[in-house]
Order: structure tokens, then C-alpha cells, then sequence
């Protein structure tokens, strides 16, 4: 079987929903029961891209038949659900900064070896609480030892194995544009995981919404509700691996390539600007 990391980087809120939630939240994004990190589910992800496969015969291959179709058996493509890997933080410094933690950093480097790469960093930096890993080349969200993230202040070092995440992540998800590979070296900050787990709470973006009557343009009684969605940079990471059912791993990898190659539409609340988002597949053994 082989494999490939897939990597989401949201170019505008991702609302990616459970249905119906129990707290203040009415619409919360999904997340694990037990780590409580946000997911996207890799069955979306394949759903979207097989209504782009406009080839039948090679829709059929790689996805597998049709629901309605008389024929069984299952697509050649299986993906992972996406988590996440980087946050982004509003900075009182550089705007913004994008925020992971050892944990997710080790899980990250867990999935990398089951897609076969071998170039991924492999030292994850252990910090104590209320500090912060910065890059070491020209952190733009740094000052005088101190980053301001949302209304933490955490104590900064810079940090080669910061940059290196940084250069490794950004060459995976910008693959050719150097000025966003450049703006990820220049935001990353590794905080510890009990900060990021708090920050999974009060970094999400919350939107409220209204119901009107369709005559009088009013708002309905009791039509207001509130949707969460992982704020425009967020970036998520899976992995797609194949098994040549009906479609050789050199073919499942060429169309995938080339239905990524412009901008997609992922999760729910398209028709008010939720889930555009660039699709990029990165390294593997593909061979």
C-alpha cells in the first residue's frame, strides 16, 4: 500500500459540524472525544473530490462505483480524517502566529512514517509551562523574550528545531511560493500542550446567525443560533493511502494531483464563505 500526507490549509473559516451541540455553541465543529483537537473527516474531503472527477471510468477507479451503481467494490483511494497542525493565534506582534505543540507535533510525525518520509524533523522540543519555541530567523511575533497571544503571555527562545518544523511544513503546504514559506518561518510558535488545549477553546472563531421571515425580512422567534469554524490559515494534515483495487497507485496519484490543483470547497456553509481551501498532497512512498 502506498501512501502520501495531505495537507488543508483553509483560506477561509472551515466549519466542519457534528450535527448539534449541547453548549452555549449550537453548530461546534467536530473534534475528538478524548484529545478534543479539531478534525476534519477524510470521507468529506474524498466525497469533494470525487464530485471534481469529472472521468467516469476514473471516478469509478480511484472512489469507487456510484451508490446508485450496480457494481461493488471500493475505491483504490482511502483518506484519513485531517487534524489539525497548525492554529493560527492573534499576535500583538506580526498579526498573527501559527501555534502547535509537541504533542501534536509527535502524532504529526507518527503519521509521517506511516506514509513512508523520511526527511520530516525528527526532534520535537519539550518546553516548560508558560514558554514558548520561536523561530530563530527573524521571528516577526517576538519581542524582548515575550510572545502575546491572545491574552497569554508566554516567555519566547528561539529555537532551530522551530525553524526547521517551519521550513519543513512550509515546503510541504506552499510548495513554490516563498514568501508564504517564508511568512510560516517567521510566525511559528511551539507552546506546550496544556496552552494549546486552552487555546483550542478560545481561538476558534464563534459566528452568530439569524433566521428571517421570508415576507417581512424580521428576525423569527428564537432564530438565533451560533456556529464555530477554524479560523482562514488553519492548516490540517491526514494521509492518503492506496490499494490497487481497480486504479495503480501511479494513477490514484496523478488525479489527485490534479483535482487539488485549484481551490476547493470543504465542509458546510459554503453559500456564506465557510471552507474555501487549497488542497496540497505531500511527500510519501508513492513509488
Amino acid at each position: 500500500m502506498k501512501s502520501r500526507l495531505v495537507f488543508v490549509h483553509a483560506i477561509s473559516p472551515l466549519h466542519a459540524g457534528t450535527g448539534q451541540g449541547v453548549g452555549v455553541i449550537d453548530l461546534p465543529v467536530a473534534r475528538e472525544k478524548a484529545t478534543g483537537l479539531p478534525y476534519f473527516p477524510g470521507s468529506s474531503l474524498k466525497g469533494v473530490l470525487r464530485d471534481a472527477c469529472e472521468d467516469k471510468e476514473t471516478r469509478t477507479a480511484v472512489f469507487g462505483p456510484d451508490p446508485a451503481s450496480d457494481v461493488a467494490h471500493a475505491g483504490s483511494a482511502a483518506f484519513s480524517d485531517l487534524r489539525l497542525l497548525l492554529l493560527p493565534v492573534r499576535s500583538m506582534l506580526g498579526t498573527f502566529a501559527w501555534v502547535t505543540s509537541p504533542y501534536v507535533l509527535r502524532r504529526f510525525l507518527r503519521d509521517a512514517d506511516s506514509a513512508g518520509v523520511t526527511d520530516a524533523p525528527s526532534e520535537v522540543p519539550d518546553l516548560a509551562e508558560g514558554h514558548c519555541f520561536v523561530s530563530d530567523a527573524g521571528s516577526v511575533i517576538a519581542e524582548a523574550s515575550k510572545v502575546l497571544l491572545e491574552d497569554l503571555n508566554l516567555a519566547s527562545e528561539t529555537s532551530v528545531n522551530a525553524r526547521r518544523w517551519a521550513e519543513w511544513i512550509g515546503r510541504q503546504v506552499f510548495s513554490g511560493d516563498q514568501t508564504w514559506q517564508t511568512m510560516l518561518v517567521q510566525r511559528i510558535c511551539i507552546v506546550s500542550d496544556n496552552v494549546f488545549n486552552f487555546m483550542l477553546d478560545t481561538a476558534t472563531e464563534v459566528f452568530a446567525r439569524i433566521r428571517l421571515q421570508e415576507d417581512t425580512k424580521t428576525v423569527v422567534k428564537g432564530g438565533l443560533w451560533y456556529e464555530e469554524a477554524l479560523p482562514a490559515e488553519t492548516i490540517l494534515s491526514g494521509i492518503v493511502a492506496v490499494s490497487p483495487v481497480k486504479a495503480s497507485s501511479e494513477l490514484v496519484f496523478a488525479t489527485l494531483d490534479r483535482l487539488v490543483e485549484k481551490p476547493l470547497q470543504l465542509g458546510g456553509k459554503a453559500t456564506v464563505g465557510r471552507g474555501l481551501c487549497r488542497v496540497t498532497l505531500g511527500g510519501g512512498d508513492q513509488q
